[in-house]
């Protein structure tokens, strides 16, 4: 939604052009800071570099979002996926990771991110973007056995693939498991929830002498926050659906909350958008443990100085 980062992409040529060149993806992390007084910067990237490592064929279509040439669609072709070296084969990510350190000097901390093995295979099975999930919910309901492999295989690389961009210089990493609220309560508890849990216990937790802290993100995954809150993570991300003050009671200060202003909230005058997050503020309450934030992403079509 920032006109300097529309210059920055067109300069790059494409979106995958651009989040695989250091320089450029250093700039645009960095883009929001300069404008605004943010507390930490984002790494840019996309959740669908894993996929990418995999050789399954990204693109992305202008508009039209994520392609994947050659989707997932049987055990046989689960069984084909390698198992990528990320630290190698992701390593644009890890140069941006330290150029983005380099740059900040300290003036705040760096955020790294990877998508949920679920949200991830979401669109290596389906092919690209969906709404109906019609074919990964017809692998994970015919044949779970395939379904359990591929995100064996996606939580085994996210947590490498986070690892190192903990060494690289990330200092709070989050995975966001945008596309769990897709799934009915049994099959969340079966096939991302347990994924995530197992990443969380195996990333690396102390660098530089600090903690380093785990943020899960489930959009549309409000009835599950108390199980998100034993899962070893340190915050969780609350969408807009899911009022602050009944998370609160429901995760019992076991962890932090980020949220949770509706990004639709934006497109709204100054008076309203202040009215807004001052009820979200009032929702979370007193006390420690709130970052505040949006429920989900700033939508491209925001002025940035709402977001101010």
């Amino acid at each position: 939604y920032l006109p300097e980062y529309r210059a920055t992409r067109a300069r790059a040529g494409s979106f995958l052009a651009l989040a695989t060149h250091p320089e450029l993806a250093c700039e645009v992390t960095l883009q929001p800071l300069a404008r605004f007084p943010l507390d930490a910067a984002i790494l840019f990237s996309d959740i669908l570099m894993i996929p990418k490592a995999m050789g399954v064929g990204l693109s992305f279509a202008e508009g039209e979002g994520p392609r994947i040439e050659r989707p997932v669609q049987s055990a046989a072709d689960v069984a084909a996926l390698p198992l990528p070296d990320t630290a190698r084969e992701l390593r644009f990510v890890m140069d941006t990771v330290t150029l983005v350190r380099r740059e900040l000097a300290g003036r705040a901390p760096l955020i790294g991110f990877a998508g949920s093995p679920w949200t991830v295979a979401t669109y290596m099975v389906e092919g690209g973007s969906s709404k109906e999930f019609s074919r990964i919910k017809g692998l994970l309901y015919g044949d779970p056995k395939a379904m359990h492999a591929l995100l064996e295989k996606l939580a085994r690389a996210t947590t490498d693939y986070l690892n190192a961009q903990i060494v690289a210089g990330a200092q709070a990493v989050m995975i966001f498991d945008t596309w769990g609220g897709a799934l009915a309560t049994a099959a969340y508890l079966e096939f991302s929830l347990p994924y995530m849990e197992r990443i969380v216990a195996d990333l690396i937790r102390e660098r530089e002498g600090r903690r380093v802290p785990v943020i899960l993100f489930t959009k549309g995954g409000g009835a599950w926050l108390e199980h998100l809150a034993v899962t070893g993570a340190d915050a969780l991300g609350v969408d807009w659906m899911t009022e602050l003050s009944a998370a609160r009671r429901l995760v019992v200060d076991r962890v932090a909350l980020q949220g949770n202003l509706d990004p639709g909230v934006l497109y709204a005058p100054p008076a309203v958008i202040r009215a807004e997050v001052a009820r979200v503020l009032e929702s979370y309450g007193r006390g420690p443990g709130h970052v505040f934030n949006l429920g989900h992403g700033v939508q491209p079509g925001v002025d940035p100085d709402h977001v101010a």
